[in-house]
């Protein structure tokens, strides 16, 4: 009975150090799990900073002439908006608008030779044309009568050779008149040829061929806005001579869409494979404190090159390549155009960016 006694006491003590043991493991692993997740949350976002430059979404654009001359007039300044289409500016064109006139008016008279040659000659110019030729046949009839009756003179011998002759040779001459009244009437009564209805479009063509060429160089002379936005910078004033060379670039003015901002961000090359697009990123000026404006990546580039944004800090290695990322910024962001600003990406983990490739 004592043995029996012991033996449950011994199976309870066993039972409760298991239960005690299975407590404490859970506890433990409890208390490890919730020290891990705030540890996780109170660790930041990894951030890849680099310095950039604002810019608007279309770049800047630099408006110069494709000829060059002097500038009569600049019709906008600096912040004001624009609109696809606008003259901005214009050259010195009198010249130009004279070729554009005359060239005007030589379309003008070959649509008039056009409509000569097709319509032929006018109904009095027949009428004139058709009297001539019956009043050279009466004459012709007349002279046949006189040549036939000293023929019979002449056979008679009442008149002389030459008399005779005499008649014959007034007798050819009305008719050869005659003849050419009538081929005169049937070339003003006839339809016009064909050769000469092609040559006179052929001559039509070619003077609105002119045409179209003298106003679009003097369309040149009008200086448009290639899209909607705001002129940025203006380089040249009302007088001024601007010059269209491939080589030295002689812009009259700069012009952008402001609408949405962009930041071009050079990301180091350590760097390039924890950057997507999507990625939520925001910049910092010194001239805005500490103010942060929002965005995101929209594009990452192909290529790694040189350095685009310079800092100031005298530690800074030029030889070092980057990938250029751009940020779209939120709307509403009001930043001047050309500041420089430092760019803070929110990257993904080491581990992660090694696991999954980047997006483009």
């Amino acid at each position: 009975m004592k043995n029996r006694a012991i033996f449950i006491i011994a199976g309870v003590a066993f039972v409760l150090a298991v239960s005690v043991t299975v407590f404490s493991a859970r506890t433990q692993k409890a208390a490890s799990k919730q020290g891990s997740s705030t540890a996780s949350a109170a660790q930041p976002e990894p951030l890849i900073a680099g310095p950039g430059r604002v810019e608007p979404v279309t770049e800047d654009i630099k408006i110069g002439s494709e000829l060059s001359g002097k500038l009569r007039s600049v019709l906008v300044e600096e912040g004001d908006a624009i609109h696809k289409g606008q003259v901005l500016a214009v050259l010195e064109n009198d010249d130009y608008r004279a070729e554009v006139s005359a060239a005007a008016a030589q379309v003008s008279t070959r649509e008039a030779a056009l409509r000569k040659v097709i319509n032929g000659a006018r109904s009095q110019e027949r009428s004139e044309a058709l009297s001539s030729a019956r009043a050279a046949e009466a004459v012709m009839v007349n002279s046949l009568s006189e040549k036939e009756r000293r023929e019979k003179l002449f056979a008679a011998g009442v008149i002389s050779r030459e008399e005779m002759e005499h008649a014959q040779r007034e007798y050819n001459v009305a008719k050869a008149n005659y003849q050419e009244t009538v081929e005169h009437h049937s070339l003003i009564d006839d339809h016009a040829r064909e050769e000469d209805v092609a040559l006179a479009q052929a001559d039509l063509q070619l003077a609105k061929a002119q045409l179209a060429d003298a106003q679009a160089k003097f369309d040149k002379t009008l200086i448009k806005s290639p899209i909607d936005g705001t002129v940025l910078r203006k380089h040249h004033r009302n007088g001024e001579s601007v010059s269209n060379s491939s080589t030295v670039p002689d812009p009259i003015l700069t012009v952008g869409d402001k609408g949405v901002l962009r930041v071009r961000v050079d990301v180091d090359e350590t760097d390039v494979n924890r950057v997507r697009v999507g990625q939520k990123a925001y910049v910092t000026a010194d001239a805005f404190g500490d103010r942060k404006f929002w965005g995101r990546v929209v594009r990452v580039g192909e290529q790694l090159g040189p350095k685009n944004v310079r800092t100031d800090e005298p530690t800074e290695r030029v030889d070092r390549k980057i990938l250029e990322t751009l940020v779209e910024l939120d709307k509403g962001a009001e930043i001047p155009v050309g500041l420089r600003v430092d760019a803070y990406i929110v990257g993904v983990p080491a581990q992660v960016a090694q696991a999954e490739p980047p997006a483009r």
